[in-house]
């Protein structure tokens, strides 16, 4: 079977650097704007993690993710912005609803945490095969089941979706109406995701089958297929990426 995921094929700079190294760029763009939570920092790592997509030519398969999301951070916005404790300062109002600069301030904080943490995240899930990392992780020392596991979570959203299309355009070719009003979804949810769910669980028995015939579980040390692959500045962005996390816990605990 065909794997799915996210991964965009691509000939861009990003796709030349191994995924151990973008792994070392995410723990980095996510834990600097939590060491230093000044607010420019935050941006920073925003932009640069932005150029990098830009330049990746990756932004048309990012912008679904961050639709999706700022229709949930509205929320925080308007929670944070109108009931936050230490609201004082009013900055504006909507009819009976005033909001505050306090709330609103915090709110902006976890947005920029949240966005960040997505574009970190979709540099490595969309130029990268999955396969590729958990192998490069099971290179480093991790559990190949880990591995099995983590590469299974990596699928598993674009693998239901494709599953969920073709079922979909099964049951419309037998006469169900999936479209239409919300009635009309309801009723059509239930003989969708039955079959979507008992085709994952028979996926995951087939899966469990192929793995066992393959000596998954074999004791003796395993080979790889594929021969490492190394960026030859993956050191170099390494520990740049290392001595920035440093130098930025450093100026934290003597500022």
């Amino acid at each position: 079977m065909k794997s799915i995921s996210l991964y965009v094929p691509g000939k861009t700079f990003i796709y030349k650097i191994d995924p151990i190294t973008k792994l070392f760029y995410i723990a980095v763009a996510i834990i600097i704007p939590i060491v230093a939570p000044a607010q420019i920092v935050s941006y920073i790592c925003l932009a640069v993690s932005l150029l990098i997509i830009l330049f990746g030519k990756i932004i048309k398969k990012v912008l679904p993710i961050i639709s999706f999301s700022a229709i949930i951070l509205v929320t925080v916005v308007i929670i944070q912005g109108l009931f936050k404790l230490d609201n004082k300062t009013p900055m504006f109002s909507i009819g009976p609803l005033t909001f505050y600069k306090e709330g609103l301030s915090y709110a902006l904080v976890i947005c920029m945490r949240v966005f960040n943490i997505l574009f970190a995240f979709s540099i490595l899930v969309l130029t990268t095969k999955p396969s590729d990392l958990i192998e490069s992780l099971v290179r480093k020392g991790l559990s190949p089941k880990i591995g099995y596991v983590l590469d299974s979570v990596l699928q598993i959203i674009p693998e239901m979706t494709a599953t969920m299309s073709t079922i979909t355009d099964a049951q419309r070719s037998r006469g169900l109406e999936t479209e239409g009003k919300l009635s009309t979804r309801i009723k059509a949810f239930f003989p969708l995701i039955g079959p979507v769910v008992m085709n994952s669980l028979v996926a995951t028995r087939e899966r469990a089958m192929a793995l066992e015939v393959r000596g998954f579980n074999s004791k003796r040390e395993k080979s790889f297929l594929n021969e490492e692959f190394k960026s030859p500045y993956s050191r170099v962005l390494q520990w740049t990426l290392t001595l920035l996390l440093i130098l930025t816990i450093l100026w934290r605990i003597l500022s």
